[in-house]
This record gives structure tokens, C-alpha cells and sequence, in this order.
């Protein structure tokens, strides 16, 4: 269907311009949500969408429709939307290239889930929550089959399916009238979710936390959990965008070929990780899906780029180079949008490693809260803890009823490693949970 569509659009389009993109989108989706123990909503929803993207004289125009009986007028308003705007030579449109293959990364079981079974295994996940003597607050499943196709006027034909399914949920534990909260999710590309092993440990966590001690303000080594980590290291990814450091917005500008983190942490972006939530054979433009290093051993080396800001980089005095090439990473969020920079699996790299019975006096911040307000160019945050713990002589001892972490992301991560070897992928984050030396915890 979505070739017939594309084909369909191609036809209209080409009586306008000879350079376009054609963006077709289709998904299916199931979802149940529950408030409190109970299973309060639950749909199947079925989406297709296409968007068309015109060059003429060197303007953009776009325009989309969810209706496949409008596409010549849709192909008709692209080129007429190219003439509102300004010439920009920096547009321009993916190269046909070869585009690699992605292993586990859409599982054929989707077809076969029926909301019947689906509600059934949810009322099951969340009897396992009320025998484990907590008390469920929301929580969710949702799975979802997408398909993309990007057909361009170069040459490029490029399909793309997957799949991804996710379970999360929030809980409270009380004990003499004092109560703690936990939230924890899975998600996966494949449908293989242990929802049992979620119930079991977001509870467990929740009543650890119960009857949290105060903690003495002081620099101590602290160990962000995967929630903690990725909700901090969101802002730093920022610094990576070409389109904030061409917008003056990223501490990393000019530090190209610097250390910016420590010597032991690389960072790469992969969209071809096997498995990975955000891996696909090509970005959003249709650019082959690739791997970057950002940093090497500390020291910077790339940013990431779509075609508009290679191009711009290319086209300016900012950056030194004209060979600069989107890195796979303009991304759009569907068929209604235009491509702009974004991460898609980003990999943090440790080689050194620590274990926990290695801290002798510590912190173990589970989860954060208010990580959206760290500043995004400096990198300085302050964010309150969500779920921590005393470490002492290498063991989780006492809950810690409330605390603080202030500091700066780009300092933290230039006095970091790894704690063990399990990583997990949350977010656009595929990460260990992270050791930092010496670093404010603020007592209440």
C-alpha cells in the first residue's frame, strides 16, 4: 500500500518541480492504561499519513494529509507553499546509498495480540502488585507496528518496519502512615517484556524507601541509576546537535578535537544497533542509518548533523570543512512534520569499570526530578532525588527521605565510570549506571 501511495504522490508531485520527497507513514497501535487497580481505558488505533516535500528555486515548500484521496491537492499546496518562503541553498534532499540491515527490530507477534489477552496480562501484572502489599497508582501497555516509506527524486526508495512494545507503572507502599512512591518501565523492540520481574522490583523498591533517614550535606561519590542517568544526560545530549551549535546554543562549539569528558567514556550514536528502540535502515530524510563517534576517549569528535546543517556547515565560516555529510540524524516525529536533528540510540562506552562494594561512602540516586531545568548551554542542574540510598562499606543500606544533587553535567562526566556491566536502553540512552567522584549531594 505504501508504494501505491508513494507512486500515487510521486505522479502529482512531478507536475509542479523536479525535486521532492515523498513521506509515507502508517501504524498500528494497542494500548490499556489503568488508574489506581483498575483497567480504565484501552484502544486500537489504525494511522496513515503522507507528507510531501518540494524544492523550487532553491525554496522548501511542505504540506500533509491523513486523507489519500487529497494527495493532488497536497502535491499542488507543497509547491505552492515553496513560493511563501525564502531561497535557502542549504536544503536538499538525501542520495540513494545502500542501506544497511537491522537485526531484532520488529517481531512478528504484534499481528497476534488481541486486547483480550492483553488485558488479561495486565490485570495479572497488577495482582502481582497488590500481593507484594503495594498499591498500583497508573500504569500502561502499549504496542505499536510501523511502517515508513521515503521516496525521493534522487533515487532513493527507502521501506522501513518495526515494531516496539512497552509496560510501565507507578506504585505507593505505606507503613505507619508514612508512604513512598516507585515508577519503573521496560520497553523492547520485541515482545518479550518480563512484566513479572517489573511488578516485583518497582515494589521492592517503593518499600525500601520506606522509612527514609536524613543525609549531611557534602561532596560524596554518587551512582546514578539508568532513570537518574538518562534524565540528566538528556540535557548534555543537547550540546551535540549541529543545529544548536550553528544557533550558538551548545559549550561545545569550539571545542572540536578538546576533552570534554574523561579519558575512559566514548560516546557513538548508532541508528543500526541491533535491538535498539531508535535503529532503522535510514533517518527521516532517507539518509542510510549509521554509526558516529561523538567522543573518543574524552575528546570530541563529531555532532550531529541532518542535510540542512551539513549543508549550512559547509556553506559557512563556522566550521573548517567541506566535507561535512548528515550523520543519519534528521529524524521527524511523522508524517505532519519536517525533519530536524535528533539522537537515535547513543551508546556511553566506559572503559573502566567499578562495583559497588568498592564505595565505602556514598549515594545512590535512583531516579531525579526536575531534570528539564538544568541549563542546557552551561550544563549546570540542580535536581531533587527521587528513591535514594545511603551506600555504606559497598552495600544499599538506609533509604534517604529527601536530598538534592547540584552540580554540572560537563564536570560530572569528566569524574565518572561505570558501576559493572549491564546497560540498558533508556530513552535514546544505552547506558551502565554511572559512578561520579565527588560530587554535592544536599542533605534536607
Amino acid at each position: 500500500m505504501l508504494f501505491e501511495l508513494a507512486e500515487q504522490a510521486k505522479k502529482e508531485v512531478s507536475k509542479y518541480c523536479d525535486d521532492y520527497e515523498i513521506y509515507v507513514d502508517k501504524m498500528e497501535l494497542l494500548q490499556l492504561d489503568s488508574q489506581k487497580s483498575d483497567l480504565n481505558f484501552a484502544k486500537e488505533e489504525n494511522t496513515l499519513g503522507l507528507g510531501i516535500r518540494v524544492i523550487k528555486d532553491g525554496k522548501v515548500g511542505f504540506a500533509f494529509t491523513s486523507d489519500m484521496d487529497k494527495i493532488p491537492r497536497i502535491a499542488e499546496m507543497a509547491f505552492e507553499n515553496s513560493k511563501l518562503n525564502e531561497k535557502d541553498e542549504n536544503f536538499a534532499f538525501a542520495e540513494e546509498e545502500k542501506l544497511p540491515k537491522i537485526e531484532n527490530t520488529f517481531d512478528k507477534r504484534f499481528k497476534e495480540l488481541e486486547l483480550e489477552e492483553i488485558t488479561s496480562s495486565m490485570k495479572d501484572f497488577l495482582a502481582i502488585i497488590d500481593d507484594e502489599c503495594c498499591k498500583a497508582t497508573s500504569g500502561g501497555f502499549s504496542a505499536a507496528e510501523g511502517e515508513t516509506l521515503i521516496l525521493n527524486s534522487n533515487g532513493v526508495s527507502a521501506y522501513d518496519k518495526s515494531t516496539g512494545f512497552a509496560i510501565g507503572v507507578a506504585v505507593n507502599a505505606e507503613a505507619n502512615g508514612e508512604i513512598s512512591t516507585s515508577y519503573d518501565s521496560v520497553s523492547s523492540c520485541l515482545y518479550d517484556l518480563d512484566s513479572d520481574k517489573l511488578a516485583f522490583d518497582v515494589c521492592k523498591l517503593a518499600k525500601s524507601s520506606l522509612n527514609g533517614e536524613s543525609i549531611e550535606t557534602t561532596d560524596m561519590d554518587v551512582i546514578f541509576d539508568y532513570h537518574a542517568a538518562t534524565g540528566l544526560l538528556s540535557t548534555f545530549l543537547s550540546g551535540f546537535s549541529a543545529d544548536s551549535v550553528q544557533r550558538g546554543r551548545s559549550l561545545l562549539a569550539d571545542k572540536l578535537g578538546q576533552n570534554i569528558v574523561s579519558e575512559n567514556l566514548s560516546i557513538y550514536d548508532d541508528g543500526t544497533y541491533d535491538g535498539g528502540l531508535n535503529s532503522g535502515v535510514c533517518d527521516g530524510e532517507g539518509t542510510a542509518s549509521k554509526r558516529t563517534t561523538l567522543v573518543e576517549n574524552g575528546v570530541l569528535k563529531n555532532f550531529l548533523y541532518d542535510i540542512y546543517t551539513a549543508n549550512k556547515a559547509n556553506n559557512s565560516d563556522l566550521e573548517d570543512s567541506n566535507l561535512i555529510k548528515s550523520t543519519s540524524n534528521g529524524f521527524r516525529s511523522s508524517y505532519a512534520g519536517t525533519p530536524s536533528v535528533s539522537a537515535s540510540n547513543v551508546i556511553f562506552d566506559f572503559s573502566e569499570k567499578s562495583e559497588i562494594d568498592e564505595i565505602k561512602n556514598g549515594f545512590l540516586a535512583t531516579d531525579v526530578l526536575g531534570a528539564h531545568t538544568a541549563n542546557p548551554f552551561s550544563g549546570d542542574f540542580s535536581v531533587e532525588v527521587s528513591n535514594g540510598f545511603k551506600i555504606t562499606d559497598g552495600e544499599v543500606t538506609k533509604p534517604v527521605k529527601k536530598a538534592m544533587i547540584s552540580g554540572n553535567i560537563y564536570s560530572l562526566l569528566s569524574n565518572c565510570e561505570a558501576i559493572g556491566d549491564e546497560t540498558k536502553q533508556r530513552g535514546s540512552f544505552i547506558i551502565p549506571k554511572i559512578l561520579v567522584h565527588d560530587l554535592r549531594v544536599i542533605g534536607n
